[in-house]
């Protein structure tokens, strides 16, 4: 497995359990589970059953892209809460899904994969303003 790869998982793993520990969230990392399609599963603090996406990126932008591809999925889990984190130089920002009324979406020319391999393709997108992020918003 590449650094690359061992440095978002662990940027997951400790994502969570900041969440556990201070927030009284109780999250699941399945990073690694090839039946996930999520980074996380488990329940709110007031025990709501969630998922969660998270992306960490290296630079800041003020909007924060999400693939239709990766909403379609967690918006067809069957869990009370729909979640996407995104941390970057800037701060974290927590979207609540299924509060949001997502803007009209975009093709963009992206990497392909995660990790950046030079080689892009056309996917279709989201571009969240950071303001419709609710960090402080509990369920």
């Amino acid at each position: 497995m590449s650094e690359g790869i061992l440095k978002i998982q662990r940027l997951e793993q400790a994502t969570i359990l900041i969440l556990n520990t201070f927030s009284g969230w109780d999250l699941e990392w399945t990073g690694d589970d090839k039946f996930y399609p999520v980074d996380a599963i488990g329940y709110t603090p007031k025990g709501f059953s969630c998922a969660m996406e998270m992306k960490f990126r290296n630079k800041y932008y003020p909007t924060k892209m999400l693939e239709v591809d990766k909403y379609n999925r967690l918006m067809n889990m069957n869990v009370d809460v729909r979640l996407y984190f995104v941390g970057d130089t800037k701060g974290n920002y927590m979207f609540w899904l299924d509060d949001l009324k997502m803007p009209e979406a975009e093709k963009m020319w992206c990497p392909s994969t995660t990790l950046w391999n030079n080689q892009k393709k056309e996917k279709l997108v989201y571009m969240l303003d950071e303001k419709s992020s609710a960090e402080t918003l509990v369920y």
